[in-house]
């Protein structure tokens, strides 16, 4: 079991609050349209931190628990991907000006943050105290691989979710963007703009997310700290990786796919750890070191073959999936 201090907690997230408000004052102070090289320089300083807090992690708590960590990782970059596809949506659907993307993305970033930790810390606890929970993750995983791999070429509803029509009933939202405000006076009237919506829909979107990208790094480490540390690092990557690729996103058409395969197999991984566990010790689990590879084997089979697939056919466009199919309506 990993046994840390309360200091290693602490600096952990301090660096992670420290690493948030630049981002953070970055958006509030120099509002502008980010371009490739910045995306790339900041994407690339996100990786470099992440990987040398894993080195780090790995020389004072051993190999093991070093790869626990770098495997969840990998499991919350490739999924955060994923969302990466829906955050285009959002911003094409609100139609949010280019300059006040990067303070959305932080902000929502930062929701994404709170609510991951809540389920973290509900999820360490339920699986602490009652070993049935893997099997329930792990049930929870399968279900969520199907959903995804059945509606695969769909992309979410933004508008019809329950969240975003929820605020637009019952708040006022103004027509137009009003800078970079969240509130605004229009006629003596206190409203709301798209930009307050618009983080409405990204914080419901990362509700969802959560949901079950917590289980699935629950799967190959059931170490909160760990849990914590592997999100919170793919998620700090998260804006700069936006601008980076959102305009490579349409040529990974398998990626849906690909990650409905992940959560499948991590599923399996927890209910043969439980089977393990609660059943019988002479049935198997999967190794770290074994998910690992699993893992990284499929996201690049997945990549490889989408960039071989729309090379082959420009006119195929990947979709972000969706849980749920869409609504279809026929005329009478």
């Amino acid at each position: 079991m990993l046994e840390l201090s309360t200091s290693t907690w602490a600096i952990t997230i301090g660096l992670i609050v420290v690493l948030l408000a630049v981002d953070l004052l970055l958006a509030a102070l120099r509002p502008h349209r980010v371009g490739f090289k910045e995306a790339a320089a900041w994407s690339v300083f996100y990786v470099l931190v992440a990987i040398g807090f894993g080195l780090w992690f790995m020389s004072q708590y051993g190999g093991d628990f070093g790869a626990q960590y770098f495997a969840g990782y990998i499991v919350e970059k490739s999924l955060s991907v994923d969302n990466l596809f829906v955050f285009v949506i959002i911003m094409t659907t609100f139609a949010v000006p280019e300059e006040h993307q990067h303070k959305v993305l932080t902000f929502g970033i930062v929701l994404a943050l709170i609510m991951r930790a809540l389920f973290i810390a509900l999820g360490a606890t339920l699986l602490s105290l009652f070993s049935f929970m893997f099997l329930i993750f792990g049930l929870l995983l399968l279900y969520t691989a199907v959903q995804l791999f059945r509606h695969r070429d769909e992309d979410p509803d933004v508008e019809n979710n329950v969240i975003v029509k929820t605020a637009r009933r019952v708040l006022p939202v103004s027509e137009e963007y009003v800078g970079g405000k969240l509130t605004a006076r229009i006629d003596g009237r206190k409203v709301v703009t798209p930009l307050f919506v618009v983080l409405v829909a990204i914080g419901g979107v990362d509700l969802l997310f959560a949901l079950d990208s917590i289980p699935a790094v629950f799967g190959v480490t059931d170490e909160a700290y760990i849990v914590f540390a592997a999100n919170a690092f793919a998620l700090l990557g998260l804006r700069a990786l936006f601008f980076l690729v959102k305009g490579l996103l349409d040529r990974l058409v398998y990626l849906s796919a690909g990650l409905a395969i992940i959560l499948a197999f991590i599923g399996v991984k927890l209910i043969l750890h439980w089977a393990h566990v609660d059943i019988n010790k002479s049935i198997p689990e999967v190794s770290t070191p074994v998910s690992l590879a699993v893992i990284i084997g499929i996201l690049v089979i997945v990549v490889v073959a989408s960039l071989l697939k729309t090379r082959n056919d420009p006119t195929v466009t990947a979709h972000a999936g969706s849980l749920h199919g869409q609504r279809r309506t026929t005329d009478e």
